[in-house]
């Protein structure tokens, strides 16, 4: 398949900055996340600002912005101009007022639809929702109380991931789909409430495991380790083996960006072409830390053979507007 150059994408990202010259994208790392200065968030963006980020996140992957005090109403019109927002979770439900958002604390107590609080486990390395059979697109998370230290966040881009694979070896891949399936982390010691939300709002599809970015062209190693259960067609062993080759390969760190929170901060990441971990050092700390979360509507992925993922089980992830809540 003749896929465009990520030169282009560059190319985009330059012309888009010579129309927007008071802002800055400053690169964090070689492959992976850009901080981005000279624009306030908190009031709707020039038609060139959005173009810029757009542009940003499309070549860099993740964005970080510093020192912008969103109000929740502000964090949601934010979004809203690059898509539209989702319900904040499909199985946890959202902040209360606010459906597009989603609560994400040191702690994990979310309030399910039912209404029902439970504790949720931390996932590990993770794209999100990708157990949907339209995954999010990109997500927004702001820090809102944040710990002096320790927390940081960390992605990996899974295009580059991809593009540092032998040559029979993604052809190998491209033919491969897998099962993304929500349920709990290997190991993680979940509530029965949490259970009971996740067997009632199941979701389980499957996607290429190579997928094709449907705004770049570039072919990304979509594996995300909290949803992705098992590759289809192979024995177990096989499916286990590979996909542990695959999860160590994709988070090298040359391939990755650490992001240190701060008040006011927000990450923006593309969806389709990236993986994240949360911090699991916080629960060594006493500090609490509290972030929140918007999702934007995504497409249903496609493999470089041309094949659609595949529903297996639940209802595609709506905008928030259109979702029964």
């Amino acid at each position: 398949m003749n896929m465009p150059l990520p030169a282009a994408v560059q190319q985009t990202l330059e012309q888009a900055l010579d129309d927007t010259r008071h802002i800055e994208v400053l690169p964090q790392s070689a492959h992976i996340g850009a901080l981005i200065t000279g624009v306030d968030l908190r009031r709707p963006l020039q038609p060139a600002e959005v173009a810029t980020i757009r542009a940003a996140l499309l070549r860099w992957k993740v964005v970080f912005f510093r020192d912008q005090p969103l109000e929740h109403a502000q964090h949601i019109a934010f979004a809203r101009q690059f898509g539209d927002p989702t319900l904040g979770h499909p199985v946890f439900g959202h902040v209360e007022g606010h459906p597009e958002l989603y609560s994400i604390a040191k702690h994990r107590t979310a309030n399910s639809h039912q209404g029902q609080a439970e504790q949720r486990p931390w996932s590990g390395w993770h794209a999100d929702v990708t157990a949907a059979h339209n995954p999010p697109c990109a997500s927004i998370l702001r820090g809102v109380t944040i710990p002096p230290y320790g927390g940081d966040t960390q992605w990996t881009n899974l295009a580059a991931a991809f593009a540092a694979l032998s040559e029979p070896l993604k052809g190998f891949l491209q033919t491969l789909r897998g099962e993304h399936r929500f349920s709990p982390p290997a190991g993680a010691q979940a509530s029965e409430a949490y259970q009971r939300a996740v067997r009632s709002h199941e979701l389980v599809s499957e996607h290429p495991l190579v997928t094709v970015h449907p705004e770049t062209g570039e072919q990304v190693l979509y594996i995300s380790p909290g949803f992705l259960k098992r590759i289809v067609g192979l024995h177990a062993r096989e499916s286990r083996v590979l996909l542990e080759f695959l999860w160590e390969h994709a988070v090298r760190s040359e391939f990755t960006v650490r992001f240190k929170w701060e008040p006011g901060s927000l990450a923006f990441w593309d969806n389709r072409a990236t993986a994240h971990v949360a911090p699991n050092d916080i629960f060594a700390l006493d500090f609490d830390r509290q972030l929140y979360r918007v999702t934007l509507v995504g497409e249903v992925p496609v493999g470089t053979d041309g094949r659609a993922s595949t529903a297996i089980s639940g209802d595609p992830v709506l905008a928030a507007h259109g979702a029964a809540y």
